[in-house]
């Protein structure tokens, strides 16, 4: 079944056959609309795949939703989350006051929502004031791309590591570690319908958000663990045949393995002009700098400041992976860090 992306209010809960529904649940003021909500048939009742934001209008269409295709919102089993963020995760806690439901997650992004728990605010705001500055913002635009100190979601009762099987009576679910989203991104291969849950990993039409916090860091490489991983999941329907991918956003889709071979190749092609872009440049650049010259869904002069240090995550991504690669270096015992080809 494939579904195109409408407007949310043109959105309505479905069956999706073989035990599996899905529930469209609103992101207040958020360009992507919504998150598909996926609740599995089990004996012992549904495990819902994300939950969705923490707002009032988002429970009300989770659980009317679920209302409507004959489920009740007490009587859900459990939450798999695929990742951390509060459009998969925020309604989480909620389901579990009403159902006592369990929360799981995998090992890597339930740490981070146990250190989002114990951050305070004003150390929210040093950490990324600095950040900021490392990368090269000026400190007016800085204060203004700081953002709010995100809500952390409910803490996971149970944490997923790559492989395990989800609590699901009946069924095959099982985690598939797929870093770069976030650390523990997980997407949930359903064995025994040839469906894989993507969460954010693939999408059919647009490409998550691969960054790095703090942007200089050096001693991990999201951006290449996001490429192995969409390797891992081709490799899935090499091995048992195609797949039809549910993603958390936009639509359904068949073949997950044919799109994330486009997203690999986008990320190549970026790559490499981006590597381009800097064998040009005689003087190494800052990551503010990089990010202010790539090509973004709308010019960079456009951008509101928060998009700008999410832009810039994403730059630093890209640089690290080229660092990684040997096409660039990171130039020694400079602030704010900056960057240049190696044959410049």
């Amino acid at each position: 079944m494939k579904s195109r992306r409408r407007p949310y209010a043109e959105q309505r809960p479905q069956d999706l056959g073989g035990g599996v529904w899905s529930v469209p649940v609103p992101i207040p003021g958020s360009p992507l609309g919504y998150t598909l909500v996926y609740a599995v048939e089990s004996p012992k009742g549904p495990v819902l795949v994300d939950a969705g934001w923490n707002h009032p209008d988002a429970w009300e269409a989770l659980s009317g939703g679920l209302a409507a295709l004959g489920l009740d919102v007490n009587a859900v089993r459990g939450v798999v989350v695929t990742h951390f963020h509060p459009d998969h995760a925020g309604l989480a806690g909620q389901v579990k006051e009403a159902s006592g439901a369990w929360i799981a997650m995998h090992e890597d992004d339930a740490a981070l929502v146990r250190l989002m728990t114990e951050y305070v605010a004003t150390g929210h705001d040093d950490f990324h004031a600095d950040m900021l500055r490392r990368a090269g913002a000026d400190p007016g635009e800085a204060r203004q791309a700081m953002g709010e100190r995100p809500t952390p979601p409910a803490q996971p009762d149970r944490e997923l590591r790559d492989g395990d099987l989800v609590d699901l009576p009946g069924r095959k679910l099982r985690a598939v570690h797929t870093p770069g989203h976030t650390p523990g991104h997980i997407c949930l291969h359903l064995e025994d319908a040839d469906r894989i849950f993507t969460g954010d990993h693939v999408l059919p039409d647009i490409t998550p958000h691969v960054g790095i916090y703090p942007y200089d860091r050096d001693d991990v490489d999201p951006l290449s663990d996001f490429l192995d991983s969409l390797d891992r999941v081709s490799d899935l329907s090499s091995l048992n045949g195609p797949l039809d991918a549910l993603p958390a956003h936009e639509w359904i889709f068949p073949d997950v393995a044919a799109r994330a071979a486009e997203i690999r190749h986008h990320h190549e092609e970026k790559l490499e002009r981006l590597r381009a872009l800097l064998t040009r440049r005689p003087q190494p650049l800052t990551i503010w700098e990089v990010a202010a010259m790539m090509t973004w869904n709308r010019p960079w002069d456009d951008l509101p400041p928060t998009l700008r240090g999410m832009a810039a995550g994403e730059a630093a991504a890209h640089l690290r992976t080229l660092e990684a690669r040997g096409a660039i270096r990171r130039v020694a015992g400079v602030d704010p860090v900056r960057f240049q080809a190696l044959d410049s």
